[in-house]
């Protein structure tokens, strides 16, 4: 599912994103519920980036207030009796050119998943938070990965979840 987003874009660079398990919902300018395997997954897309609901699991990657960042490159955690682990890194490309035709790519890969929610926000085409589903439950685990692109500094912040089931 593509949003356009009419609100401000709220992120400035991705070194001011932090990371936050286990908060209530905060207000979303676009949600997509899919279930999976039994589970119920809500990705969501906020003013200041995304949160995402899987069973126990609530992740927000975000601006919050009092806590400036960065995110961690690496987190792993139990929650509930399901095993969590967190990754995150940030791609920074050399020119405008190669910034807009990665995020060009990543929304048409995106572009017909029902699994997927891609924002764009207004001001530039290539400012986009997007989120897709990954993994299976049937197997004993589900993830998701997540793309914060800033064109202002040609960077893209990109996170990948993975949660074993318990």
């Amino acid at each position: 599912m593509r949003a356009a987003l009419d609100t401000p874009y709220l992120d400035t660079r991705a070194d001011a994103l932090s990371f936050a398990l286990g908060l209530e919902p905060l207000d979303a300018l676009a949600v997509l519920p899919v279930e999976r395997g039994g589970i119920r997954v809500e990705l969501r897309l906020l003013g200041a980036s995304h949160q995402i609901f899987a069973g126990p699991v609530s992740e927000t990657v975000a601006c919050l207030p009092g806590d400036p960042g960065p995110l961690p490159g690496g987190m792993r955690a139990d929650v509930a009796g399901w095993g969590y682990d967190f990754r995150a890194r940030v791609e920074a490309h050399p020119t405008d050119a190669a910034f807009a035709s990665t995020v060009r790519r990543l929304c048409e890969r995106l572009a017909d998943r029902d699994d997927a929610l891609t924002g764009t926000f207004p001001g530039s085409p290539h400012a986009v938070t997007a989120l897709a589903l990954d993994g299976d439950p049937d197997t004993g685990s589900l993830g998701w990965r997540t793309w914060h692109a800033y064109p202002q500094t040609r960077e893209i912040v990109v996170t990948r979840t993975l949660l074993e089931i318990a």
